[in-house]
Parts: C-alpha cells; sequence; structure tokens
C-alpha cells in the first residue's frame, strides 16, 4: 500500500454531498468525491471518462482547522434579459479559513505517483469545491508514502496557526482505521462515492468512522510563512 497527502488550506472551501440546483451544501470536512474531482482535474480526466483509479483508493480527512460555516445569496436567470424569464434564488453555503489534511491509500503506487506529478502540473486550474475557490497553500506535500493512511494522517505536521490543546478530527473509509480503533469510532454513512464518470451524478454510499484524539506533531512551515498575526504586520 502507499499514500499521497493533499493539503487542503483556502479562505474558502466548499464541499457538497447533497447539492440541488437552488439550494448548494457543504459538509464540515472534505468529501470523497470532492477530492476526486479536483484529482480529475489534475490529471487531465474528462467528466465522460472512467474514473476507476481514483474511486477504488481509501479516502481519509484530519482536520485541522474547522473554519467558520457562511452562506452566499446568489440570483440566477436562465435566460438574461428576458422579460418572462424566472428568477432563481439560490443558496450557497461554505467554510472558511478552514484546513484539512486529506489522504488516499491504494495499491498501485505508479498511480499515485503520477497524480503527485499531476498536482505539480495540473492539467486543468485546481480549485476546493467551486471553481472560486482557491487554495492559499500548495495542494502537493510529499511524494507517495509507504505509511498507512491513518499513520500519515497522525504524522502530517500541523496546519494550525498556533498551538492548540485541541482535539484533532479524523474521518476516514472505515477499512482505513485500525481494527483495535474501530470499537471507539463513530460510524456513519456518506453517498460521495462517484458511480462511473462524474457526468453520470450519481453516488454511491461508503462506511466512514469518525475519531478525535490530540496530536504532538510541528507545525506545517508553509502555514506560518504565508499568515502573520496581525500584531506582526509591520
Amino acid at each position: 500500500m502507499a499514500i499521497l497527502l493533499l493539503r487542503l488550506v483556502a479562505p474558502m472551501q466548499a464541499w457538497g454531498s447533497r447539492s440541488r440546483f437552488d439550494d448548494r451544501d457543504t459538509e464540515a470536512e472534505p468529501t470523497k468525491s470532492g477530492v476526486l474531482g479536483l484529482c480529475a482535474a489534475a490529471l487531465g480526466i474528462d467528466r465522460a471518462d472512467p474514473i476507476d483509479d481514483l474511486t477504488r483508493l481509501r479516502f481519509g480527512v484530519r482536520v485541522d482547522r474547522e473554519g467558520g460555516a457562511g452562506r452566499d445569496y446568489h440570483t440566477a436567470q436562465l435566460k438574461p434579459g428576458d422579460p418572462k424569464t424566472k428568477t432563481d434564488v439560490t443558496t450557497r453555503f461554505y467554510l472558511s479559513d478552514a484546513a484539512f489534511w486529506a489522504g488516499l491509500e491504494g495499491e498501485d503506487r505508479a498511480f499515485l505517483q503520477r497524480l503527485y506529478a499531476a498536482l505539480h502540473n495540473p492539467h486543468w486550474p485546481l480549485s476546493l469545491g467551486r471553481k472560486a475557490f482557491q487554495a492559499s497553500l500548495p495542494i502537493f506535500a510529499g511524494p507517495p508514502q509507504d505509511t498507512p493512511l491513518w499513520e500519515a494522517l497522525q504524522q502530517a505536521p500541523s496546519l494550525r496557526r498556533e498551538p492548540s490543546e485541541q482535539a484533532y478530527r479524523f474521518v476516514l473509509d472505515r477499512e482505513a482505521v485500525p481494527a483495535e480503533r474501530r470499537a471507539k469510532a463513530s460510524p456513519s454513512r456518506r453517498q460521495d462515492v462517484p458511480d462511473g464518470p462524474f457526468a453520470h451524478r450519481h453516488y454511491l454510499s461508503r462506511e466512514v468512522l469518525t475519531l478525535t484524539g490530540p496530536l504532538e506533531v510541528a507545525p506545517d512551515p508553509l502555514v506560518h510563512r504565508h499568515w502573520q498575526a496581525p500584531e506582526e504586520v509591520s
């Protein structure tokens, strides 16, 4: 097994799993479909193309900064300028100032290496849930590792701006959690596994486990290089 970690940090992110045209939700952490869509864009996979190499990967997330929930107010017209056209009011939710580690685990190390290279030089622009939501730090964090997904997420550097004793939250595919830890985890289901190409818009469910706990990890130097507290700005 090999794993690839993705750093997901941005002023705004949105990870919907139940979105409709006039009501765009977001989960509290990245969805598997959302992260796989980001990877497909990096690799240049068209929406009508198969994504079997991506969907068979195990998936997990570590929440470093939960961020705040926000809501946008939008209006849209199917035929702008036509006085008879209907104006639809749409509500779009997002997360502000959130930070996550996402991990993908699979047996095909060569594919993960190709994905890592694509994240360095993506075929299409990358975004965190919506086209306008651009990452503020590099998404690629390092080449594929041989560490199990659970251990890699525990060892990743902290994306928090300052030390905190607040527990970290982990949300992983059930199979990616060590058997001895499953009894202490909270189970749930997420319907965010693409069933065929993205153009089909059909999703299967997966069983996930949520765990929380403290970590002692070094800060990610990119976070502190990118951000300065207001009193530090001259």
